[in-house]
């Protein structure tokens, strides 16, 4: 089989939908290994916050980029776009087929699909946004995106003050839209993706969730997060499951509530991942209930009609 004869195939989802489970029995049909594309559980000290898959999981089938960095590393989606295809031309030469499994949308994106180019700007301009996030607070940068880019306003996950302020640096720096740099000439790939969706009705995926945030408490979640109360200024610790813990540890909040704030912010997680992963239309949507048998089977299919 020619490097254009192999299959790449993606597990998507939302959070705690089963994307770990799908994968593993996905893996164990094809002979073959897993590459995460969750941009959370690179980071080994973040096991349990992360739902990353267990040990147990893990000896199941071979995983890729669990546990890989520290987050004290500085580590890009342009970084993982390079060590995945290189993981993947290895793998590519004794498998025809590899798993990859992901709730992070542009880590997914940019394996399958290759990234944006941007030029380079001035580092100051980005010094000075963070400077004006900190004094002014993050409504007035997306006031500022607004002005300059109302169609990245509308697109980008504008709660994330790291997104809102890459796209106005490229504004600012190149005296340009952010958005008019999106989907011009990407990578090419010399495999093929088959991009597998899992989905429920809402109320099962938040229900899903709450229980989840509940066996992550249960599992030692908030001993996890004590032990990086010294790193939480780290951008990596920036996340849901952490950054709720530490306004606790810093009496901001009581227990409970930060328990809640998890269930909230991870819900709202969970939809901007769909509205995301929904974007491409080329992906073959299943109930989060649907039989392994049944995935493989429109798999292989569409494998034959390549």
């Amino acid at each position: 089989m020619s490097l254009n004869n192999k299959y790449l195939i993606a597990i998507v989802g939302p959070t705690a939908i089963g994307k770990t489970s799908l994968s593993i029995k996905l893996a164990k049909h094809f002979n073959t290994e897993i590459l995460s594309a969750d941009s959370r559980q690179f980071f080994k000290e973040m096991q349990i916050g992360t739902a990353a898959p267990t040990h147990e999981e893990r000896s199941q089938a071979k995983h890729h980029f669990i546990h890989n960095k520290s987050i004290i590393d500085d580590y890009s989606v342009g970084t993982f776009e390079k060590e995945a295809i290189n993981t993947l031309n290895t793998l590519f030469k004794d498998k025809n087929v590899v798993i990859m499994v992901g709730g992070s949308g542009l880590y997914v994106d940019a394996v399958t699909k290759g990234l944006d180019y941007f030029p380079d700007v001035d580092k100051s301009i980005r010094t000075q946004l963070n400077k004006d996030l900190e004094t002014l607070g993050l409504e007035s940068l997306q006031l500022k995106l607004k002005t300059l880019d109302p169609k990245s306003y509308n697109t980008i996950a504008i709660d994330n003050p790291q997104r809102v302020i890459r796209a106005l640096e490229i504004c600012i720096g190149t005296k340009k839209p952010y958005s008019s740099f999106l989907n011009k000439d990407k990578n090419n790939r010399n495999f093929k993706t088959i991009t597998i969706g899992l989905t429920a009705d809402r109320d099962i995926i938040y229900n899903r969730i709450n229980k989840r945030v509940d066996i992550m408490i249960d599992n030692g979640q908030i001993e996890e997060a004590k032990a990086l109360i010294s790193k939480q200024h780290l951008n990596a610790l920036n996340t849901v499951g952490y950054k709720e813990l530490f306004k606790y540890f810093n009496n901001e909040w009581n227990l409970e509530f930060a328990i809640e704030e998890i269930k909230k912010n991870s819900r709202r997680f969970a939809k901007r991942q769909l509205t995301w992963f929904k974007r491409n239309k080329s992906t073959f949507w299943f109930d989060y209930n649907t039989s392994v048998t049944e995935i493989i089977a429109c798999i292989k299919t569409n494998m034959q009609s390549h």
